[in-house]
């Protein structure tokens, strides 16, 4: 039986993949001969004919590629296809909207090799992306580090999208390196290469001259220039900094302009502790002594300590007698007095 399954499978012909095929394959030779010459060295070549062999060869083995690394690639991208093929063709259940879908309206990350659709990736970029959260496209899985590539980002989002993002990506980017800051002026904003020891930066589209510290025109050796809010945050900073972050502040603003600042802030606190502001006017009052009927000392208009609502000029201490009012006979509340003071009171008014 065994002879008539051979001649079977040789008359159709069907050869087993694991049998090795032995083809032709033919190779030019070329024989050369030289003959010397005599004493007076003349030379002459002798050309040799062509001989055509025949040389059995595994046709496996015959190398089809220019190169083994063009081979190799060819390889990898043979198996990523065949991967792509693969993965298009499974059911994939998406942890976002809870949706079973074919690979191919589906995507996973490189990294974690976590699976969402298409869809739900596409919003979730699209959010990340106007927020300016450009670094924050992570997988959706909860602590999963992996992170969109650039790639998938512009298969999904459109491409007035994907230009934002590519731009904010290059700005956190140069954000973190210390050489690079941007030109203060609002309607340029380009990097700007910072050298090492000097506080001047040139932009290189604008020509703008600006000191890098406090991004005002550059004013050479001179203490840098405050701006009331950019003064609060020289308030903080100097009193968490340390003695060496001390004396680099006190170098590029002045320690008279910090010691301003400290002063201003100290009076600040004080105010908002111990003052109240008067509800015509805005001046600050303080209430040494008394009843809770206050006179501002800037527009003389009378104010309720208590609610601090203004008063009539003509009997401002009906807003304590009026049973209606909030408040009614707290006249002297909080406040240690005689009776004496109350009566004397009453009657100069």
């Amino acid at each position: 039986m065994q002879f008539l399954k051979e001649e079977t499978l040789g008359y159709l012909n069907i050869v087993s993949p694991f049998e090795l095929k032995i083809g032709s394959q033919k190779k030019l030779q070329r024989r050369t001969a030289q003959a010397s010459g005599n004493t007076e060295l003349d030379c002459r070549g002798a050309a040799g004919s062509a001989l055509d062999q025949e040389e059995a060869v595994d046709e496996r083995a015959v190398q089809d590629v220019e190169s083994l690394s063009n081979l190799i690639q060819e390889i990898l991208d043979f198996d990523q296809a065949q991967q792509i093929k693969c993965f298009n063709s499974k059911l994939f259940l998406c942890n976002i909207c809870f949706c079973e879908k074919l690979g191919s309206e589906c995507m996973h990350f490189l990294e974690c090799r976590h699976v969402y659709c298409k869809a739900c990736l596409k919003d979730y970029f699209e959010i990340q992306i106007k927020d300016g959260q450009v670094q924050c496209l992570n997988c959706p899985e909860p602590k999963c580090p992996s992170v969109a590539t650039p790639g998938q980002v512009k298969e999904l989002v459109e491409a007035e999208l994907f230009a934002r993002y590519d731009r904010l990506l290059l700005q956190s980017t140069l954000d973190l390196m210390a050489d690079v800051v941007y030109c203060p002026r609002p309607c340029c904003q380009l990097p700007v290469m910072q050298e090492p020891g000097c506080t001047m930066g040139i932009c290189s589209s604008c020509n703008f001259a600006f000191c890098t510290l406090c991004r005002l025109t550059y004013h050479g050796v001179s203490p840098c220039k405050l701006t009331a809010e950019k003064l609060i945050d020289l308030q903080n900073e100097y009193l968490q900094a340390d003695e060496d972050s001390k004396r680099f502040l006190e170098q590029r603003y002045g320690k008279r302009v910090i010691q301003k600042a400290l002063e201003e802030m100290e009076s600040k606190e004080w105010l908002e502790k111990n003052s109240k502001n008067c509800p015509n006017c805005g001046t600050p009052i303080e209430k040494l002594d008394g009843c809770n009927k206050m006179t501002c000392t800037g527009c003389m208009q009378y104010f309720c300590w208590i609610c601090m609502g203004s008063l009539s000029r003509a009997n401002p201490y009906k807003h304590f007698t009026d049973p209606a009012s909030l408040c009614f006979n707290r006249l002297f509340y909080a406040v240690d007095v005689d009776e004496d003071i109350w009566e004397d009171e009453i009657e100069e008014d």
